[in-house]
């Protein structure tokens, strides 16, 4: 965390030309996608309780989950203005402003979820949040992560073939919609709030998801067949919108990195601890359950591989991170 504690503070002072304010007490606001049950949202409301005592109640942060600000594209855009302070957002949202993060997604990248979060902790992914300030306006703190994906089907899939045309609910970002084409599916945007309905009602035929939130959301209800791939990570970062950091003093700017890079590392390691338990629970539900390896999608991968690669520099060398990871 040092090394991302150096980049940062040396990417915002580049990139950022407004003049530091003296400290004084602030009500934050933090918007993210995910229910207040979900936790992202708890691990949010942990970092306000956190700050609120590191300050000796000086500063406050109001959570607003479940999207209560919009989508990540507004909120993106609210932080840029500097009408909202902080987020928890998905990586997806920033791989649509700054590609070279869509490697973080490479179909098959690490093989769990323990080398998934040792990657995200790792440098080669921390030199990546320099980008942000300048690209984006925000500064990035540090990564948390909604587990490693899998596909949760209305009807059985059994070979790659099966996804043939197959209505894929994806969240909407170019790595995962160019992976499920790569595949031969016809990738669908939708919000998480509208999922549940979606596959009842047969407007999507499967979902691109982690074990929490099928559980968590009851999506098996709808869906009974698993494809159990980890496939993909699925990082989230926090971030502080880049106007507001620029207001804060140095013993602010600690105070809130600190504790707001802790609690999206907490995030990290609950889904890391509940992985296995959380795939037990699903598979005590009545569904049929599939396991793969990445041999299945091989064709898929190829193909995303040559569309990511010459847009996403950092692939290589995050790749060679993880292998040497998995050593």
């Amino acid at each position: 965390m040092n090394k991302l504690k150096t980049l940062m503070t040396a990417a915002v002072a580049a990139s950022l030309s407004v003049t530091a304010f003296t400290a004084q007490a602030r009500d934050f606001r933090l918007g993210l996608i995910t229910p207040q049950s979900h936790i992202w949202a708890q691990e949010a409301q942990g970092f306000a309780d956190d700050l609120a005592e590191r300050s000796d109640g000086e500063h406050s942060v109001s959570i607003f989950p479940a999207q209560q600000l919009g989508t990540e594209a507004q909120m993106v855009q609210q932080l840029q203005a500097g009408s909202l302070d902080m987020a928890f957002l998905t990586i997806a949202e920033i791989s649509n402003r700054i590609p070279d993060f869509g490697a973080l997604y490479a179909p098959f990248l690490v093989e769990d979820i323990d080398q998934a979060a040792a990657l995200l902790r790792s440098n080669t992914a921390a030199e990546l949040l320099e980008q942000m300030p300048a690209r984006t306006g925000l500064v990035g703190v540090g990564y948390g992560m909604a587990g490693m994906r899998q596909i949760l089907s209305r009807e059985p899939i059994e070979s790659a073939e099966d996804l043939s045309g197959l209505k894929v609910r994806i969240t909407p970002f170019d790595p995962i919609r160019d992976f499920y084409a790569a595949a031969g599916a016809a990738p669908t945007p939708l919000p998480l709030p509208a999922v549940y309905d979606a596959l009842a009602n047969g407007q999507v035929d499967a979902i691109d998801m982690d074990y929490d939130s099928i559980r968590l959301l009851k999506f098996y209800e709808q869906a009974e067949n698993l494809v159990v791939s980890n496939h993909m990570m699925f990082p989230m970062v926090a971030v502080v919108s880049g106007r507001v950091w620029a207001q804060l003093d140095g013993a602010d700017r600690e105070l809130i990195r600190a504790s707001m890079a802790e609690h999206a590392d907490n995030v990290m390691a609950r889904f890391q601890e509940h992985h296995a338990a959380w795939g037990e629970d699903l598979r005590q539900q009545d569904i049929t359950v599939t396991e793969i390896d990445p041999a299945f999608f091989a064709e898929a991968t190829e193909k995303w591989e040559g569309v990511w690669a010459p847009k996403a520099p950092s692939l290589a060398a995050l790749r060679e991170t993880a292998a040497e990871l998995a050593d």
